[in-house]
């Protein structure tokens, strides 16, 4: 059976949360290959129509939220520029190539290619092996802005706590929140554009901060569905509290995985439907699909896809 086409919105901004698996048992990607992989991000989003909100790399999969930006942004020079950041300086368009890198750098699918087959090259090479690394296509949220991209944020970042890697989401190193807090956000890599009226402030340390509280917030709610009562652990969040935060409403983030991995697209209601009526002839199903509202999260819809036809 043929696959789906994937849900990709042409011609404007539009947040995606990307992820992918590795085909290797257990935990293949070790310290080393996590920091290859985050440069290969960090390389790739400069020359691609994209900003990068955050990440999580684990030891068998990788997150990224990431903003792809309309292609009629850039100018010719632009485009130019952004090639010869990764083939050098001297690099000129072939002759009438040039609409074909305009098309590239907007497509979420090559971005996402390139960093993952110059990974893959890498691991076979640094392991002496060949064949597959990562198993099936990659999985992609369209995801609204405003509060359901900060939740989706702390979801990505609060990976490494549910993996009981760490007790405090910047103490891990290869997360969006850790590179803001151990690197000062080295190179402007992440942005902190979320789209949320309380992080609009001036100072980008201050939103970080505010996204740090919201953080704590969401990590540590209890998650009936998981068999556990907090992701970060309470005296860590009420020793932080101390410090400033105020506890929020303890609905935020009460969700499970598939919402931010498997709906396909999620936000307001609003936002479902209207980005479901431009895709719903890519769904097999014979009946209309209607945005399902996702429990503890309030005024956050999802639309549900089944696994098969991702």
């Amino acid at each position: 059976m043929p696959r789906t086409a994937r849900m990709i919105v042409p011609d404007e901004q539009a947040v995606y949360h990307v992820m992918s698996r590795t085909a290797l048992d257990g935990f293949p990607v070790g310290d080393v290959e996590k920091e290859f992989l985050l440069g290969l991000s960090k390389r790739f989003s400069g020359m691609y129509f994209t900003e990068i909100l955050g990440f999580c790399l684990m030891g068998n999969h990788f997150h990224l939220l990431v903003k792809m930006l309309p292609e009629s942004d850039f100018s010719d020079k632009e485009i130019l520029k952004r090639c010869q950041r990764i083939y050098g300086e001297d690099y000129e368009f072939p002759e009438g190539r040039l609409s074909y890198y305009r098309s590239k750098l907007a497509s979420l699918s090559e971005f996402v290619r390139d960093i993952k087959v110059n990974f893959a090259r890498y691991y076979n090479r640094r392991h002496n092996r060949r064949g597959y690394f990562w198993g099936d296509r990659f999985k992609s949220v369209i995801v609204d802005r405003g509060e359901t991209l900060v939740n989706c944020l702390a979801y990505i970042d609060l990976n490494p706590l549910r993996a009981g890697i760490v007790k405090r989401p910047e103490k891990y190193r290869w997360n969006s929140i850790g590179y803001h807090l151990q690197t000062d956000n080295k190179d402007n890599l992440l942005s902190t554009d979320f789209g949320l009226k309380e992080f609009n402030v001036r100072s980008e340390k201050e939103r970080v901060r505010r996204y740090r509280r919201y953080l704590y917030e969401a990590g540590s709610i209890d998650r009936p569905d998981k068999g556990k009562c907090q992701v970060i652990d309470p005296r860590v969040f009420y020793k932080e509290k101390k410090k400033g935060f105020k506890l929020s409403k303890a609905s935020r983030l009460r969700y499970r995985t598939r919402y931010f991995t498997d709906s396909g697209i999620i936000g307001s209601k609003e936002f479902v439907s209207s980005h479901y009526e431009r895709f719903k002839h890519l769904f097999m199903s014979k009946h209309k699909k209607k945005p399902k509202p996702i429990n503890g999260l309030s005024g956050m819809y999802s639309l549900k896809r089944l696994s098969e036809i991702i």
